[in-house]
């Protein structure tokens, strides 16, 4: 007993050490203090072998590698925020996301780190997984080597912590760690990171949690997602809680008032910038009260009650050896400058989008010419300006637009009021031809797992496919065939293709590509049509009507059904055995629980809470996150919280797992 107590007390003195020296960045101690602790408690677990604990402060050095990660599922999305790159931005945000009750809107304020996003869930203060943001609804499992980042708490501190609790945040690496990182790699002859982003994504996403933990990785938060038991009504007061609870928060989150004070908090960092010892983009403003956070809402992918102001994009000086011309899904025609290799914004970059004609002819641009190039918001790289100063007519030469298309030959055509010239050569087109397969087949569409780029290509190349419907007429022999492809493989495409004929009305309408057509739409389509003979049927007036559509939009889905060639496609998909639930029949005999609010609370033993929710969902009920005198039914797991007491003062209906699958199996 007196060794387990001794085993307490050292984990506790080296949990309160990183606190003070991750959070509050105060250290107590000298390292060499803090490691005599810490050898000392790994002495005796090393003895004591079944005192260890996996959240022990010595298992932070990572464990068995994993074949792959595992999918998650966020219960709540992973959004992005929008982004600002002027003042101008910024004082329309400001005043998008006022009040008329409130005088002056309060924002919480903190710069926006260049990392990798990720959620960690702790239940009973205990961190039991985390996840990469993925594409915001699906993420991978990096719970081992998020458990080695040395300022993440494995168990939170303190009191009144939530039974769950969500936090997201960023994973990063200070420079200071990845100057060291680089030359350690170098010493070893092994290529170095070009950047430190690109050293954090590469670090969490190692299969070997061991490798993650010998990384100088880092982690900040920034948001609360989903969580059970009570925390306060203001952004910069919960990041408070949470740097309470032991979970680090940068030192520079703010929380002021008016735009003046915003523009200053900006132009404060912009001048620190370098100083910070960590990498960051920009600045993000989030409106602070939480109630005024839920009122404002949600565009498709983002938060209207949040936003970025991006830095200004870093700039190069380079020489434009080249333009190719590129053939997209669509036909667009876009010329791609080939640029003299130049790092600019972390990265080295030779190529950049010149967009289309017009955007040459304003450039003024000619082939030899010495350019500015920028990274635009950091990512994608184009062309600033011309050097005319810097050139020399004897090196340099007109950029010809193509007269036909530069794949097929196909003629080219440029529609009113657009700036895009456009092959019409459709599935003729090869280029067309890959495209639309890669985008038939990847995840938001078909999903048809295996069916990557390579392959589609191999597919075009060798005329084995035109077009997405010919992807269900193809046979082992003709797969197997093919470079790099045996019949194992060949095998597990043909099953993925078998499985993907069963979908939904919202996604086989998003594979098949329309223009302007993305997922929110297709799922706004599908819902208010039902059905794909209505939809067809819908003219422009009426397809207006449906939910972020307007006349553009209208128009590409109305034509779209009204080429023949698109028609045979989608018939003979129908006829290949593609198909979906019919949502009226779905909605008639499924949606059973319409009207009712459900909250759900605390651990489930045999399905997560992710999994009830959308149980709940199709079947019509509404899944709240906090329980009000609206809510119909609390389903309580066990170690409930707050949430239960609430339920239970109001004298909702509380169900326990049991009753659950008893009202699931019945419906």
């Amino acid at each position: 007993m007196a060794i387990a107590l001794q085993v307490k007390k050292l984990t506790e003195q080296l949990e309160e050490y990183n606190y003070q020296y991750y959070v509050l960045d105060e250290p107590s101690i000298s390292d060499a203090q803090y490691d005599a602790v810490f050898q000392q408690l790994k002495a005796i677990e090393s003895e004591h072998p079944h005192l260890l604990h996996e959240n022990s402060p010595t298992q932070k050095v990572g464990g068995q590698a994993l074949s792959k990660f595992e999918q998650v599922a966020h219960e709540m999305p992973m959004l992005s925020l929008d982004n600002m790159f002027n003042d101008e931005a910024l004082q329309a945000f400001i005043q998008r996301a006022s009040d008329k009750s409130i005088k002056e809107v309060a924002f919480c304020i903190e710069p926006k780190l260049d990392g990798l996003a990720v959620s960690i869930i702790y239940e009973h203060g205990l961190l039991v997984q985390a996840a990469t943001r993925g594409d915001g609804h699906t993420g991978e499992n990096v719970t081992a080597n998020v458990k080695t980042i040395s300022n993440i708490p494995l168990r939170l501190r303190g009191d009144n912590i939530p039974q769950r609790l969500e936090v997201r945040g960023e994973v990063f690496m200070p420079q200071l760690g990845f100057d060291k990182l680089n030359a350690r790699l170098e010493a070893l002859g092994e290529k170095s990171f070009v950047n430190p982003r690109n050293a954090a994504a590469g670090s969490l996403r190692q299969l070997d949690s061991k490798i993650a933990a010998s990384r100088p990785l880092a982690f900040y938060c920034y948001a609360v997602g989903v969580f059970d038991g009570d925390l306060e009504n203001s952004q910069y007061a919960r990041m408070q809680q949470l740097k309470g609870w032991g979970l680090p928060v940068s030192s520079e989150i703010s929380r002021v008032q008016g735009l003046d004070a915003c523009l200053a908090y900006y132009r404060n960092i912009v001048t620190q910038r370098e100083s910070l010892g960590y990498a960051i983009d920009g600045v993000v403003y989030k409106v602070d009260d939480i109630d005024l956070q839920d009122k404002l809402g949600f565009v498709a992918r983002a938060p209207r009650w949040a936003s970025a102001y991006k830095f200004a994009a870093e700039e190069a000086i380079t020489r434009v050896e080249n333009v190719e011309f590129q053939v997209g899904r669509t036909g667009a025609i876009t010329p791609v400058a080939k640029l003299r290799p130049v790092f600019v914004g972390g990265v080295t970059v030779s190529n950049a989008t010149l967009h289309n004609q017009d955007e040459i002819a304003r450039l003024g641009i000619l082939i030899g010419d010495d350019v500015v190039v920028r990274r635009a918001g950091d990512v994608i790289p184009q062309v600033a300006r011309v050097l005319l100063e810097n050139r020399d007519l004897s090196q340099t030469q007109e950029i010809h637009f193509p007269s036909v298309c530069p794949v097929c030959s196909s003629a080219l055509e440029r529609i009113v009021g657009e700036a895009t010239i456009r092959c019409t050569g459709g599935l003729y087109c090869a280029a067309q031809r890959k495209e639309a397969i890669k985008h038939f087949a990847s995840r938001k569409a078909l999903d048809i797992d295996g069916l990557g780029n390579k392959l589609v290509a191999l597919l075009v190349d060798h005329d084995l496919i035109k077009d997405p419907a010919q992807l269900f007429d193809l046979t082992l022999a003709q797969i197997s065939t093919l470079p790099r492809m045996g019949s194992v493989s060949a095998k597990k495409v043909l099953n993925s293709l078998q499985v993907s004929k069963k979908t939904t009305l919202s996604r086989f309408l998003y594979a098949l590509g329309i223009r302007e057509v993305g997922e929110a739409t297709a799922n706004n389509l599908a819902m208010h049509y039902k059905n794909l003979s209505a939809l067809q049927d819908a003219g422009i007036e009426a397809l207006k009507e449906v939910a972020d559509v307007g006349d553009i939009v209208a128009k590409n889905i109305y034509y779209f059904f009204r080429q023949p060639s698109n028609l045979q496609v989608v018939n003979r998909l129908l006829e290949a055995g593609v198909h979906w639930p019919d949502i009226q029949a779905v909605e008639s005999t499924t949606q059973t629980l319409v009207g009712q609010t459900f909250v759900i609370t605390g651990s489930f033993a045999n399905i997560s809470r992710s999994d009830i929710k959308s149980e709940l969902q199709a079947l019509g009920a509404k899944v709240s996150g906090s329980v009000s005198k609206k809510t119909n039914t609390l389903i309580a797991g066990t170690a409930a919280g707050s949430k239960l007491e609430k339920a239970q003062a109001l004298d909702i209906n509380i169900m326990d797992e049991q009753q659950l699958f008893t009202l699931l199996n019945k419906q």
